[in-house]
């Protein structure tokens, strides 16, 4: 599995509610930023003089829970000391930002995490206060008491689990660095699948499963097989990717090297494998979990394996003739859906199976907002999410969470005769 950590990839990081004049230009001469040093955030950014600015590479990202794909601009900033025309006075060092896509999209109350990354760029991320983002990065870089004064927070232990990783790579940071011993791995897998192309998810979780290391039993502890499962698949994925991606820009693109449209659609290809795949195997690990413990299920999407409007719901407890027997029982029946991440796609599954009133919806999400998380209730959807996951919800929401186990034994005790509805 995976050993990187999150100090691999930034140096230091501080957040904070954005004020009327860090997010307002009407309200302030500048497109500023203050109060880093403060936090501590100086030793990152450096002491320029009175007559120097330091300029870095940032990444500005605004997304929201609903968002399709976050506003993205590659854009510099400026690290200077306002005060510099009056020698008189002590520094005072702030972070200039110029307007661009994304920086018009700022609003007062608005969270703003700042990191500094190991390439010397910066990353800095925007977002409603409040939302599922905000508490997704609040917990992965321990930041506790957040408000208008930047407070800084943690990069130094916390192991990059598949779970901080979706996060991460949703803000386009590429984690999974090569690590001693890929190359042994590489070996296995050209050997096995012949090194130009990707094998099907099916065979590749197969050879995942059987090939782990780390093994865990998935009848006594399925919460912590699948997450064991699903890492040491996505690390042999990103090295056999590695690879094939690595041979195709040797190949170039167009008959000269410099066809962008042929690239663009190449980068696309790798991108949208990475998100099909890693929901595809989600899928097949579940069902090896649900076989094992001896439950009765199928999956939608095939002919007749659809409810109503045609929808395909991930899996139907116990299949989907009961579902549409209109003498069977609802209280033996289940529909879960199957989610890496939910985002606000969670709702899709709502429609799912109009039969059965309560739905249920197996994640790897990481630390979703209370303002989700109570939606969800109110929806009568109860989330799914694997036991070692809980720790990023607060003690409120890890009361109504399911495990993976918990949902594995009302699911038997819907296929038992003498079930009682909880």
């Amino acid at each position: 599995m995976f050993s990187d950590r999150i100090s691999d990839y930034f140096e230091g990081v501080g957040a904070k509610y954005l004020s009327a004049v860090d997010a307002d230009s009407e309200r302030s001469n500048q497109h500023e930023i203050g109060g880093l040093p403060a936090a501590g955030f100086k030793q990152y950014l450096g002491t320029p003089s009175k007559d120097q600015e330091y300029r870095f590479k940032t990444k500005q990202i605004y997304i929201t829970d609903e968002s399709v794909a976050p506003e993205t601009v590659e854009a510099e900033v400026t690290w200077y000391d306002c005060r510099r025309k009056q020698p008189q006075r002590s520094p005072e060092y702030r972070l200039y930002y110029n307007t661009n896509a994304v920086t018009e999209l700022l609003a007062e109350g608005d969270f703003l995490l700042v990191a500094k990354l190991r390439d010397d760029s910066l990353l800095m991320v925007f977002t409603p206060a409040g939302s599922t983002i905000e508490r997704q990065l609040r917990v992965l870089f321990a930041l506790d008491n957040v408000d208008e004064r930047f407070k800084a927070g943690s990069v130094e232990t916390l192991r990059l689990f598949l779970p901080l990783r979706l996060m991460l790579e949703d803000l386009g940071i590429e984690t999974g660095h090569s690590e001693t011993g890929d190359g042994a791995w590489l070996e296995r897998l050209i050997e096995l699948f012949g090194g130009e192309k990707f094998p099907t998810t099916t065979l590749f979780s197969k050879f995942a499963r059987e090939s782990i290391e780390q093994k865990v039993d998935p009848r006594a502890d399925p919460d912590q097989a699948i997450l064991n499962w699903m890492d040491h698949e996505e690390k042999l994925f990103r090295i056999y990717e590695r690879h094939l991606v690595q041979d195709r820009l040797r190949q170039g693109f167009g008959h000269d090297g410099a066809d962008v449209d042929g690239f663009i659609s190449f980068s696309l290809s790798v991108q949208n494998r990475r998100k099909s795949r890693v929901g595809h195997a989600f899928e097949i690990y579940l069902k090896e979990i649900f076989t094992i413990h001896g439950l009765r299920f199928e999956q939608g999407g095939g002919k007749g394996l659809t409810t109503e409007n045609n929808s395909k719901p991930d899996f139907i407890f116990p299949d989907f003739e009961s579902y549409r027997n209109p003498e069977s029982p609802v209280k033996h029946l289940l529909m879960l859906g199957a989610k890496t991440t939910c985002k606000d796609r969670w709702r899709q599954v709502l429609s799912e199976a109009n039969k059965i009133p309560t739905k249920h919806l197996v994640t790897l999400e990481a630390a979703i907002s209370e303002h989700q998380t109570t939606e969800m209730q109110f929806q009568n959807l109860q989330l799914v999410v694997p036991s070692a996951i809980h720790s990023t919800y607060t003690e409120t929401q890890s009361e109504w969470l399911f495990t993976l186990h918990n949902f594995i034994e009302y699911a038997k005790k819907t296929q038992s005769n003498d079930h009682k509805p909880l």
